[in-house]
C-alpha cells in the first residue's frame, strides 16, 4: 500500500508562486499514474493535473493551464506541482492522489489513494 504526504502549501499574494510536493512511501510509484486535486470550502473536489507513470503524458484542468506544471521524479518517489501566477480562486486544500488502474483522467473516484492535503491560500 502506498502512502502519500503533501507539503509546500502556504499563504501567498496573488501573482506569486508555490511548489507543492507529494512524498510517497510504502511502494514505488514508478509504475503508477498520479494526480493533483483541490477542494475549496463548500465546493466539490476538482481535478487539477495528472501525470502518467513515465511522465510522458500530462493533463491539466483548463483553469490552471499555462500556470501550473506537474512533474515527477520516480527515483525519489515524488510528484510535484509548480504553481505560478496564483489567483485568489486557487485557494483550496490540495491533494495528491494515486490513480487506480487505467489512464490518467479527471474523475476523482478513479483515484484510490489520497494524501491528507495541504492548504494553499492566495490573498488578493
Amino acid at each position: 500500500q502506498v502512502q502519500l504526504v503533501e507539503s509546500g502549501g502556504g499563504l501567498v499574494q496573488a501573482g506569486g508562486s508555490l511548489r507543492l510536493s507529494c512524498a510517497t512511501s510504502g511502494r514505488t510509484i514508478s509504475s503508477m499514474n498520479m494526480g493533483w486535486f483541490r477542494q475549496a470550502p463548500g465546493k466539490e473536489r476538482e481535478f487539477v493535473a495528472g501525470i502518467t507513470w513515465s511522465g510522458g503524458g500530462i493533463l491539466y484542468a483548463d483553469s490552471v493551464k499555462g500556470r501550473f506544471t506537474i512533474s515527477r521524479d520516480n527515483a525519489k518517489n515524488t510528484v510535484s506541482l509548480q504553481m505560478n501566477n496564483l489567483k485568489p480562486e486557487d485557494t483550496a486544500v490540495y491533494y495528491c492522489a494515486k490513480k487506480a488502474a487505467g489512464p490518467i483522467g479527471t474523475y476523482r473516484y478513479n483515484y484510490d489513494t489520497w494524501g491528507q492535503g495541504t492548504q494553499v491560500t492566495i490573498s488578493a
